[in-house]
């Protein structure tokens, strides 16, 4: 669990981030959404330690992430995962040593371990065969898959997800939305999601974080999108196509049923 309270972030004279508070609980898929300059980056970076708040504090399982020093924050990154935006993989090493690399770095275990490990989190995201691929032979979304499987190879109590449907058509960014769900189900991680796309709100939503200005506009669950009467929420979830036509199906429903 990570509790986010009253967390501010000025650069200079500008407030980007003002009095937020919320909880992203384990075993859930707690998503981030806003439109661009909104502050939704701002605050990932906050949680992940890349920026460090003006005011408030960031309790990872109580533990205040904010007061620890440079050591203990060393310690709990390596219980975390990152995917990013990019993929960003090692272009000169295989499939293979990419999900290897933080076990290299970080793992006590034996060579022989670590091969174990990486290959069952290859196993995991169905890409065994492609072990020994590099990533300029793949596609994007198998290059997404093995950055979730390299995320997850350290077994992290937290992962972080920074637009990982970007660049991927429908059909392959709604693999990945299941697979980051379904893993975070499996592993009972804090998964936090920073994302512009309405097809992961729909799909994946368990709880999700609606920025505007800097603040915690609305938050609730894929379900209570559509009874929010929240107007700016409204205007930038309906602004979908997608959002429209299911509102419109839902409302045709209740009249029918009526």
């Amino acid at each position: 669990m990570i509790q986010i309270n009253h967390l501010n972030k000025d650069f200079g004279t500008k407030s980007v981030l003002r009095d937020i508070s919320t909880t992203f609980n384990a075993g859930v898929t707690n998503l981030i959404i806003g439109q661009s300059g909104s502050g939704k980056t701002v605050l990932m970076k906050c949680i992940v330690g890349l920026f460090e708040p003006t005011s408030g504090d960031i309790l990872y399982d109580g533990r205040s992430f904010v007061g620890m020093s440079k050591q203990e924050r060393t310690s709990i990154r390596r219980e975390m995962g990152m995917i990013f935006q990019s993929a960003a993989l090692f272009d000169s090493m295989s499939v293979l040593d990419n999900v290897l690399f933080p076990l290299d770095m970080f793992s006590s275990l034996s060579a022989k371990e670590r091969l174990r490990r990486a290959r069952l989190c290859l196993d995991r995201v169905n890409l065994l065969e492609a072990e020994n691929k590099f990533p300029g032979e793949i596609s994007g979304g198998m290059q997404k898959r093995v950055a979730i499987a390299r995320a997850i190879v350290l077994n992290p109590k937290y992962l972080f997800c920074d637009e990982p449907n970007s660049g991927l058509d429908p059909k392959t960014s709604l693999v990945i939305d299941e697979l980051i769900h379904d893993i975070t189900k499996e592993y009972g991680m804090t998964t936090v999601i920073n994302t512009h796309d309405m097809n992961s709100v729909m799909g994946i939503g368990e709880h999700i974080l609606y920025i505007y200005d800097g603040r915690n506009e609305w938050e609730g669950s894929k379900e209570e999108v559509f009874d929010s009467n929240n107007e700016k929420l409204n205007n930038f979830i309906f602004a979908s196509d997608l959002f429209r036509k299911v509102r419109a199906a839902e409302q045709h429903s209740h009249s029918n049923g009526s």
